[in-house]
């Protein structure tokens, strides 16, 4: 079974923000936001187990729920491992080992009935917050290029671009997983307004994405945004929101500039967040997967699986 027919099969949960509970909850520093810090040795490696496991007995207390396991390599292209100080060859290492770890938690957990596809991560260059200075297509394709190699050649199933800003980077994303032979899916973030911080609105995004990739997407994503900012963008019956297929939410309704600037974490409400998840599949039925991020831990999953039912 191809990842892709497996994601078009059934439901999946994935887990939720991954930084802000290691940082909040575990107690763990994370330099410049960056979880692939914690591969660098066995504190780091088994902190990360852990975290993984809460979500996947989650997984596993409703059944008809599979489980994707999102690679904690969201920052660890390049230019962030330059940033963290990582020579290039402890890089890729590094990114290699994300995935054998996440292959190993699918070994040992996956089951019949809720089977695990391993997921490479992949963040963008820049901001995840800010649109910034805008690369070319062909320049992102080449920049992420490196790190989707990696991931697949160490076992990643399939590639998600997640906290994408702007078209250009993720048409390049999209490219890259696709010449190499890999699904791939592009997760937008967008501000209070619906809009990406590109100012594009979802529909043009995605219906750029498709128009220069060939459709290369197998679905795309909405992540790091409350569903108060985007559900009403969403056009119940257009074939671009058609083509959305998983919500990871923020659990605060706060816009990213009173994120960056909160000196504590907004969990929000996961019982009105499930809600909330219920209300989008009731307009996008073809949602499949389904997790968190910024601000949400494993209750927030958990109150989203209750509530989808």
């Amino acid at each position: 079974m191809s990842a892709r027919n497996g994601l078009e099969a059934r439901r999946y949960l994935t887990d939720g923000g991954l930084e802000t509970t290691l940082i909040f909850d575990d107690g763990l520093e994370l330099p410049h936001f960056a979880a692939i810090h914690l591969m660098r040795d066995a504190t780091g490696r088994a902190a990360l187990t852990r975290y993984y496991e809460r979500y996947i007995e989650v997984a596993r207390k409703y059944p008809g729920f599979g489980f994707v396991l999102e690679s904690p390599t969201w920052r660890s292209s390049a230019d962030w491992g330059d940033r963290l100080g990582l020579g290039r060859a402890e890089l890729r290492a590094a990114n290699a080992a994300a995935i054998h770890l996440m292959s190993e938690l699918k070994a040992r957990h996956a089951r019949e009935a809720m089977p695990m596809l391993v997921s490479g991560c992949v963040g963008p260059r820049g901001d995840g917050y800010v649109a910034g200075e805008l690369m070319r297509a062909t320049t992102a394709e080449a920049y992420h290029d490196e790190q989707i190699a990696i991931m697949l050649d160490a076992g990643a199933e399939l590639v998600s671009a997640i906290t994408m800003t702007n078209t250009p980077e993720a048409i390049g994303i999209a490219r890259a997983a696709t010449r190499r032979g890999a699904p791939v899916v592009i997760s937008f973030t967008v501000e209070t307004d619906g809009h990406l911080p590109s100012g594009q609105t979802l529909r043009e995004a995605i219906g750029e994405v498709d128009a220069a990739s060939d459709e290369a997407p197998a679905y795309y994503m909405i992540n790091c945004a409350h569903p108060a900012h985007f559900s009403d963008a969403l056009e119940m019956g257009a074939p671009w929101a058609a083509r959305i297929g998983g919500i990871r939410a923020n659990a605060s309704k706060c816009s990213h500039a009173q994120l960056n600037e909160a000196a504590e974490l907004d969990r929000g409400d996961p019982v009105q967040l499930g809600e909330a998840y219920r209300a989008l599949v009731a307009r996008l039925p073809q949602l499949r997967v389904f997790g968190g991020c910024c601000g949400t831990a494993h209750e927030h999953v958990e109150a989203i699986a209750k509530a989808l039912g």
